[in-house]
């Protein structure tokens, strides 16, 4: 009975909670941890040379005490020659650490650095696709980059150990093959700490063996895995489990926490049980499901997607959600180059709004609408990705997190629910992505695939081309005819015209209609039914759509004559504000506001004025908004600076 219960709550609406409540500045916070973590870890080249072999296992020994800043112990990697055979095999590992030997079938063999890498020689080659193994020594002080790969700290003057490794910091703490080309297809890791200590790892926890005042931690993990997912904590950990239950399955849903913050943390992760359940009911079942999902407290800020053990330092709704995402989009599928990295950060963002729709929906439009706000709030800008030694940009919250986000939430509003969704299910369980390395071609293909249509046009437009559509709406009515013409301004010259089905809202305060409209060009005339008198137009009142300042006129059915026209919009120097007949009836005040709500400008307009010039060579570019005040009415609206 209680398994059944517990399903059925899964998709109710959560009580919102002061904890659980939407906060915009938490995907900031995302972005930005991850962003520095990202760039205090990145080598100047990505890892060559290894590309000849590839890795079936590793076995993992470590020595830790998370009092002492340093590693020691041995690793043994299983591998096969590909193409040809190989007398040496090349392993990444940073120039600090010291190997203190190398085994090969028993027997001691040579060796050489070659800067962050080191070669192994073999007595013999080895045939391809022939297994076989070597085990290297070593031990030292992993480099200290700040955020680094391998990080000494304390909590509540407690000692800890923790690794975050993306994209290529895992050579700084072990020896491995780095990179976004090979999986290995299972772990064993193998901790020893002092008994006071807890260790938190990949996989499943099979043993634990005290020998005098220490322990080895064996952790078990039987799933391909990506080599900066590969992960360590040491500390003080105090531990609770909380069953995810799936019909007549079980996972094991297991917390590493600080124990000051244990009793806190109990109270925050009992909704993560509902979002696997929402994820497995939207993409299958969670990809690790024979081993664990888990949660390690850290102290790098933000959070890490580790397989099957998540790194986090807080537990906000919004975080637990987003990096519980990566699990099936990061982790089982990732992303099979960097300039593709909105493949894992833009769904894991989606995902989490997806949260907010089910779980906790009066926060959903809001999710969208601050997305939204934060790409149009600089005119340029594409979520793929050219130089991924820019690591600001890279990480871009405004780009690779919420831009990835909304093309998602596009095409699904272009699409359809039906299309969107089995597309995405199909992409995550392609046998031939499936735990492998994916790019967007992939996921394009498959939603060209389930929906029937060709969207090269959406992804030149919307994922390679930069900006996003301004729209301007003159309408009238005329009896049960409503007649629009609807402008479009490109934010930046990379795109001249972006399509979309666009919907807009006719209302009056007692009945409303939404209706869509397949947007093809730039002064497109429409016409439409609406069955009683609206008095008000909205374009996208739900935030379906990337776009920015929306200007709707109504047109005077007598002098067809709008109340008040902007132009040119973008603007660069100067703004022309024309008023139509309405506007010159009355005294007026215009207010400009910045982005984030602040009133930078404010005028007095007098009576019959019929235009006015808003000198702008002192804005910043970006988007703003206006608001004309007059007698008895109100004008709003917003404009785009851009140079």
């Amino acid at each position: 009975m209680k398994k059944t219960i517990l399903i059925l709550l899964g998709f109710l609406p959560l009580l919102v909670t002061s904890q659980s409540a939407f906060d915009p500045a938490t995907l900031v916070s995302i972005a930005e941890k991850e962003q520095i973590a990202f760039e205090r870890r990145q080598t100047a080249e990505f890892p060559v040379n290894t590309g000849n072999y590839d890795v079936k296992w590793y076995r993992c020994c470590w020595n830790i005490d998370p009092a002492v800043d340093s590693i020691s112990g041995n690793i043994t990697t299983l591998f096969t020659p590909l193409g040809s055979a190989l007398d040496s095999l090349i392993l990444d590992l940073n120039r600090v650490l010291t190997v203190d030997s190398v085994l090969y079938h028993g027997f001691h063999v040579s060796w050489y650095p070659a800067s962050d890498q080191f070669i192994i020689r073999f007595p013999s080659s080895i045939p391809q696709n022939v297994p076989d193994s070597v085990t290297v020594f070593y031990h030292g002080v992993p480099p200290a980059n700040g955020f680094g790969s391998f990080v000494q700290d304390e909590h509540n003057g407690a000692p800890i150990i923790w690794t975050l490794s993306e994209p290529y910091g895992a050579s700084d703490w072990w020896p491995c093959k780095n990179g976004l080309s090979d999986k290995a297809d299972s772990l064993d890791i193998f901790i020893r700490t002092p008994a006071s200590s807890r260790s938190a790892s990949n996989g499943v926890l099979v043993s634990s063996q005290t020998t005098g005042n220490t322990i080895t931690w064996h952790w078990k993990h039987r799933y391909p895995v990506a080599t900066y997912l590969v992960c360590l904590a040491v500390t003080n950990y105090a531990r609770y489990t909380e069953p995810v239950y799936f019909g007549a399955d079980t996972l094991n849903f297991v917390n590493y926490v600080y124990p000051e913050d244990s009793a806190f943390a109990a109270s925050r992760t009992g909704v993560t049980a509902s979002m696997i359940q929402l994820y497995d009911s939207l993409f299958g079942i969670y990809p690790f499901q024979r081993e664990k999902y888990g949660h390690a407290q850290f102290g790098a800020g933000g959070g890490m997607e580790h397989q099957t053990m998540t790194f986090v330092t807080s537990f906000d709704f919004e975080l637990i959600a987003h990096e519980l995402a990566h699990q099936w989009f990061g982790d089982k599928i990732t992303c099979g180059s960097w300039p593709d990295i909105w493949l894992n950060e833009g769904f894991a963002t989606y995902l989490s709004g997806l949260c907010y729709e089910h779980l906790l929906p009066s926060f959903w439009t809001r999710f969208r609408e601050v997305r939204i706000h934060s790409i149009v709030s600089q005119p340029d800008g594409s979520v793929y990705c050219t130089d991924t030694s820019n690591i600001p940009r890279l990480f871009n919250n405004r780009l690779t997190y919420a831009k990835g986000a909304m093309i998602l939430h596009q095409l699904r509003w272009l699409i359809g629910d039906s299309a969107f969704f089995a597309a995405l299910k199909n992409y995550i369980t392609d046998p031939a992505l499936v735990y492998g390395f994916v790019h967007t071609a992939d996921l394009k293909a498959h939603l060209e695939s389930s929906s029937g249509q060709d969207l090269t046009w959406y992804f030149n437009d919307w994922f390679t081309g930069q900006g996003y559509p301004t729209y301007q709406l003159s309408w009238v009515q005329q009896g049960d005819t409503v007649s629009f013409s609807l402008g479009q301004t490109q934010s930046h010259p990379s795109v001249t015209f972006f399509k979309m089905s666009v919907p807009i809202l006719f209302k009056n305060n007692q009945r409303d209609t939404l209706i869509r409209f397949f947007n093809t060009f730039s002064g497109q005339s429409f016409t439409a039914v609406v069955p009683f008198k609206a008095d008000s137009v909205i374009f996208d009142p739900d935030y379906q759509l990337i776009a920015g300042n929306h200007l709707v006129n109504a047109v005077n059915e007598h002098s067809g004559s709008p109340r008040l026209l902007l132009f040119p919009n973008p603007a660069s120097d100067r703004l022309t504000l024309r008023f139509g007949e309405l506007c010159r009836s009355t005294e007026g005040k215009i207010i400009i506001y910045s982005a984030d709500g602040r009133k930078i400008d404010e005028w007095i307009v007098q009576q019959g004025k019929t235009e006015f010039i808003l000198d702008t060579r002192s804005y910043p570019s970006g988007f703003y908004f206006f608001n004309f005040r007059g007698s008895g009415f109100r004008e709003r609206g917003k404009f785009i600076i851009q140079r």
